[in-house]
């Protein structure tokens, strides 16, 4: 009963959910969260899951004998990895987790970037600044910047009664692919769906203050100044910074959340309490 009035608010919504971490790796979490989504369509809420697949592109890479780096949380990436990356994302993870979704009711179909023109990307630069110095561009190779989303293919499968499943992969002016970071392509699906809201799963309880105490909610200035002071650092600044712009895009609300629990999403969604952060507008 508790949940009942949140699905008479959120019914005929769409909620777009990044899909990474823990969630994608432990065997029941995998289990629990096909059984969200399945549940979230039933009870007449849109899910679309844009998934990530660090741990896997990972584990590849280290039996190739490649170390990676990363750059404000983007893992640099020449042609060698993109290559890795794009079969592990699109040929292996995306359909696992489509099977998955299927396997416990759904209907879920797998998307690229690349498919009907969904992802449209540019190359990325990044500015990194040190000790007050004037900021540097550091190359990170082909790392995408959205430029643009189609979301046509999306709404049509949603109007069906699919589930969206997207690898974050985008396509250039010429046809070349670009590996984008997975949060920041689920920040500008929610905003070209006009999205209810966007949740983001990872492998901690959610945004920390200075003192090391879990925000079960933060107002974007907040969020600004905690990044500014390094207190949000590494990985989760895009996660932080693809809520704030999601907000502004016109996303309903955001949620950061502990993709460690079981029915994370659930949890999130249907109770008072939640599991995790919150970024609001105000």
């Amino acid at each position: 009963m508790e949940a009942l009035p949140y699905i008479q608010r959120f019914y005929g919504k769409t909620f777009v959910i990044k899909y990474g971490g823990s969630a994608m790796v432990d065997e029941e979490l995998k289990a629990s969260f096909a059984q969200d989504i399945v549940l979230l369509k039933y009870v007449g809420i849109h899910p679309v899951v844009v998934h990530g697949g660090g741990a896997q592109i990972d584990q590849i890479l280290e039996k190739m004998g490649i170390t990676s780096r990363f750059v404000r949380g983007m893992r640099v990436t020449d042609r060698e990895t993109l290559d890795i990356i794009e079969m592990v994302l699109v040929g292996k993870v995306n359909k696992e987790i489509v099977g998955l979704i299927n396997q416990h009711g759904g209907m879920a179909v797998g998307l690229s970037g690349k498919d009907g023109s969904l992802i449209r990307a540019c190359k990325m630069s990044v500015k990194v600044s040190h000790d007050g110095e004037p900021p540097e561009i550091i190359d990170i190779g082909m790392v995408g910047e959205i430029v643009g989303i189609n979301p046509t293919v999306i709404r049509s499968l949603d109007e069906n009664k699919f589930i969206p499943v997207i690898a974050p992969v985008g396509v250039g002016e010429e046809g070349e692919t670009y590996n984008i970071n997975a949060d920041l392509v689920a920040g500008q699906i929610a905003e070209a769906l006009g999205a209810e809201k966007l949740i983001l799963l990872t492998d901690v309880a959610g945004v920390r203050d200075k003192k090391g105490e879990l925000l079960t909610t933060l107002k974007i200035n907040q969020a600004c100044k905690l990044i500014q002071d390094g207190v949000v650092a590494e990985g989760m600044i895009p996660k932080v910074e693809c809520c704030m712009e999601a907000l502004n895009g016109g996303v309903g609300k955001t949620h950061i959340i502990d993709g460690r629990l079981k029915h994370a999403v659930l949890l999130e969604i249907f109770t008072k309490e939640g599991v995790g952060t919150e970024v609001v507008r105000k």
